[in-house]
């Protein structure tokens, strides 16, 4: 049988990638037992994040035998994005992509062209990388 909460622990790294976007709309509605597998049921607000929480999943268990999950897009492919005080686009791309090397993909997508200028208040868009 199945222990929950070893299976709990064992992807908490994506329930907390879940719960990281909690300020977008992202949410764990569920976490069970499926037979031998965690069932994890929650919702993301784009593709952007959904790519994430994909990330985090495959980092756990290349090969996830041991989770269901059912993570529902309930937005488009785009996720909104407006920049706070602090943040810069190597850090906003590490939060939505794993990895801050990806800023000049935001740069780009949103038309600037000095990533060093960015102010509190703009209005970004971030792409699903392919």
């Amino acid at each position: 049988m199945a222990d929950l909460e070893q299976l709990k622990q064992k992807y908490q790294p994506v329930i907390a990638t879940i719960e990281e976007f909690s300020e977008f709309g992202a949410k764990v509605d569920a976490i069970n037992l499926a037979g031998e597998q965690l069932h994890l049921k929650g919702s993301v607000p784009s593709k952007v994040i959904a790519n994430r929480v994909w990330d985090a999943i495959k980092k756990v268990d290349p090969t996830f035998a041991d989770l269901k999950h059912e993570i529902a897009t309930t937005g488009g492919d785009t996720q909104a994005y407006t920049v706070k005080s602090g943040d810069n686009l190597s850090k906003i791309s590490k939060l939505f992509y794993g990895t801050p090397n990806k800023y000049t993909e935001i740069a780009h997508a949103n038309g600037i062209s000095n990533p060093d200028l960015i102010k509190v208040g703009q209005e970004l868009t971030l792409q699903p990388l392919d």
